[in-house]
């Protein structure tokens, strides 16, 4: 794993916004589209402030989750509504490329079955995401895959719904399409997530995070955070 340890949360928030941006001009030149997945969480926050002003081909990108609660759509809870507020509302992103997890449904796993298609359908079968942003928990997980969780362990299909964690259920991705990708961005700063970003870089198994490849991916992290 490639690591930036930079000087704080906006010195990681800028890198983070550059490489986001050079990655996505790089998958569109040579695919003419690019598809990205976001991690929601209070970390990437400036990062996607950032992106609004970065010169992106927007008509060519698509826009995925990596997770979201199962509430309805105008609850703060969801991680759409910070995308939306943050970045896409700012930018010429075609609405109907903006993918959002249909977590409103009543039906779940038809849910999970509507959003497979959509992610197939854009980047192939099976998908192959040209970048996906994650974020890490203090527990190891990331995405929405938790220890312990069967969520965390399933590959038989792209997107399944969790077991309930602080409160909410889930839809994620699975771990098959993580691994798929042809890039992973850990975007990672806080004292409480130094155990896990160990755990992390030692590739300890008994975390979600830890099983994922590290040959095509970059750590952003701050110096506070990789103390120790």
């Amino acid at each position: 794993m490639e690591i930036w340890i930079l000087e704080d949360s906006e010195a990681v928030a800028q890198k983070a916004a550059g490489f986001v941006a050079d990655t996505l001009r790089e998958a569109v030149a040579a695919r003419d589209l690019a598809a990205l997945a976001l991690s929601g969480g209070r970390t990437p926050a400036r990062m996607l402030e950032l992106l609004r002003g970065e010169s992106l081909p927007w008509p060519q990108l698509h826009l995925f989750q990596t997770d979201e609660r199962m509430v309805p759509g105008d609850d703060a809870a969801r991680n759409a509504g910070a995308i939306r507020s943050l970045l896409t509302e700012h930018v010429p992103l075609p609405p109907q490329q903006a993918h959002w997890m249909p977590v409103e449904r009543a039906d779940g796993e038809a849910a999970c079955a509507a959003y497979q298609t959509t992610l197939r359908t854009v980047a192939g079968c099976p998908p192959r995401l040209d970048l996906v942003h994650l974020g890490l928990g203090a527990d190891g997980h990331t995405a929405s895959l938790f220890p312990g969780d069967a969520a965390a362990t399933r590959r038989e299909r792209d997107v399944v719904t969790t077991s309930a964690h602080g409160g909410w259920r889930r839809m994620t991705l699975t771990a098959p399409v993580l691994e798929g990708a042809r890039q992973l961005l850990w975007l990672v700063c806080g004292a409480d997530k130094r155990r896990a970003l160990r755990a992390l870089l030692e590739r300890d198994a008994s975390t979600p995070a830890g099983r994922l490849p590290q040959d095509r991916a970059l750590l952003i992290t701050d110096r506070a955070t990789a103390a120790r």
